[in-house]
């Protein structure tokens, strides 16, 4: 009996953990408006020892190309990262913060001075 009351708090200790990095790592799509009207995102994040990587190609009004993922952490269900983009010469800071749900993460976007955005990314299925 202690055995089998043993195995049900464990499954439960297990279900109630928080999302942690390896939960990140994988593909995710995003698709959201914006002032400059609709984005798509593809983002792909990697782990590597203790390193989270991330890269992400997009499609915009004002373009499309592929960025690095700075500063990519996850701290149980919160992840956070940024994303520069060039900008009239120069270069615009674009921040992330999120929270796991289930397959989805619910992210706050903030583009540099212009605003922020709401967005949800959701997990891809793996590329062949």
């Amino acid at each position: 009996m202690k055995i089998r009351i043993l195995g049900v708090l464990a499954l439960l200790l297990a279900t109630a953990l928080p999302a942690g990095a390896a939960d990140l790592v994988g593909r995710w799509t995003a698709v959201f408006d914006t002032p400059i009207g609709v984005q798509n995102y593809v983002y792909v994040f990697k782990k590597a020892g203790d390193l989270i990587t991330g890269e992400a190609t997009y499609e915009h009004s004002m373009g499309k190309g592929t960025v690095s993922l700075k500063d990519v952490k996850v701290d149980g269900d919160k992840v956070t990262f940024s994303e520069t983009q060039p900008f009239e010469g120069g270069s615009l800071l674009i921040t992330y913060s999120g929270t796991f749900v289930g397959d989805e993460i619910k992210f706050v976007r903030v583009v540099g001075d212009f605003g922020t955005n709401e967005l949800i990314a959701k997990r891809a299925a793996a590329t062949p």
